[in-house]
């Protein structure tokens, strides 16, 4: 049977693995970079719609607020690779990136594959061996001590191995929980998973009436109804599908929903969030005016979409047939309501395998902060999204797996 000594290894070939191998080659070691698939970087290819928001252009206190699982644990992390540092990396690597709304950062190109190709030169540029299309089977350890893993027919040798594989989201890409069983096996403790920053199943039927209308400009908020609590609100983007909702103000929503129960959480849209009651209220006064004769099912397409107004004239009471000069005030009023607090009852996630993100993972209590070593191995370390850390869309979570893969990097 082959052996072979690297200085370190690397299991996962995504942005955390990359990353902190080009780091550990910085450092002057010898790095075995281990990719199950055939190419590095599949679920980063197809970030951001394929254009990979890379990281968010915000304050630190910004990138803090939008980890709502673990924040603390990146303190040490990100102090020695920040959302800044990222940025410079990758401009360095000839990658010229630009800032859009909600400071989100891609490369100029809108080419995800820029990244991917940067990552990889910057790994092959400073000597790193790559291996696609190898398994790793089991990670090597001698009385608590990584020793190398084991391929099958060929053992790597090494005192330090980076358990980089990502989470179990978008199995395609070959995130499928591999990290959690070499760390389970060797006594970490593996935090529940859950889909995180993914689309919602409605309980209303009338979400796939509307499948396929994409929403713009309106304001959305996240009800625990069970503690009569707003616990999200943002203005934005959503989208209607024949489940129930997605696009960005949803995926976001969703990562706020610590545990999902049936009929628990409620979304509220306001479709005019630009106006208030009452001066909604006059808008439709002034609509309404100029069409005093039409019914009332074909008088809202200067107020609404066309998909969405079959919808509205059902659940608003008003009958259908009635013309407009007939409305009265409290079916006025209550038109109103309805445009400023459209409901979507939650009934479920959908599967973690259209997350964009895995919840969940292995326990940061178990690993330092300041080198993502594990506490109970040593010699064994991991990064990105296979822990149990996660954050809102806008990039955050991709500086997450290269804040801990440059620090896993500079201590392997």
């Amino acid at each position: 049977m082959q052996n072979n000594f690297f200085d370190c290894i690397i299991i996962g070939g995504g942005a955390a693995g990359m990353i902190a191998a080009v780091t550990a080659a910085d450092n002057g070691k010898s790095v075995l970079l281990i990719e199950k698939g055939e190419k590095c970087g599949r679920k980063l290819a197809i970030t951001g719609k394929g254009r990979c928001n890379v990281t968010n252009n915000c304050t630190d206190e910004d990138f803090f607020a939008n980890i709502p699982v673990n924040s603390r644990f990146l303190y040490s992390a990100y102090s020695r690779f920040s959302c800044q540092d990222c940025m410079d990396f990758f401009e360095a690597c000839g990658v010229p990136l630009k800032t859009e709304r909600g400071n989100r950062v891609f490369p100029v190109s809108d080419n995800a594959h820029d990244i991917v190709h940067a990552l990889e030169k910057a790994c092959r540029d400073r000597g790193v061996q790559i291996h696609k299309g190898e398994k790793v089977k089991n990670i090597l350890v001698d009385d608590g001590v990584v020793t190398g893993v084991d391929c099958g027919d060929t053992i790597y040798n090494s005192v330090s191995v980076l358990v980089a594989t990502g989470g179990k989201s978008y199995p395609g890409t070959g995130s499928d929980g591999d990290g959690y069983r070499f760390a389970e096996k060797l006594g970490h403790t593996i935090v529940p998973l859950k889909p995180s920053l993914v689309p919602l199943v409605a309980e209303e039927s009338y979400c796939t009436e509307m499948m396929g209308l994409s929403l713009k400009n309106v304001a959305l908020t996240l009800v625990d109804t069970s503690k009569n609590k707003n616990i999200y609100t943002e203005q934005g983007e959503m989208l209607f599908t024949h489940f129930g909702v997605s696009g960005p103000m949803v995926l976001s929503a969703s990562s706020h929903i610590p545990k999902m129960e049936r009929g628990r959480y409620k979304i509220l849209i306001d479709m005019k969030p630009a106006l208030d009651h009452a001066a909604l209220d006059k808008r439709i006064q002034r609509d309404f005016a100029e069409i005093p004769n039409r019914l009332f099912s074909n008088s809202l397409s200067k107020l609404l979409p066309a998909k969405m107004i079959p919808v509205i004239v059902k659940l608003s009471g008003i009958a259908p047939d009635k013309q407009v000069n007939s409305v009265t005030k409290q079916e006025r009023t209550d038109l109103v309501k309805l445009l400023k607090s459209f409901h979507v009852t939650v009934k479920e996630f959908r599967p973690l395998s259209e997350a964009i993100v895995t919840s969940g993972g292995i326990k940061v209590s178990e690993i330092s902060p300041k080198t993502m070593e594990s506490k109970l191995v040593q010699g064994l370390f991991f990064a990105g999204e296979v822990m149990d850390v996660d954050a809102y869309t806008g990039g955050f979570n991709l500086q997450i797996a290269f804040s801990t893969g440059v620090t896993a990097g500079n201590n392997l």
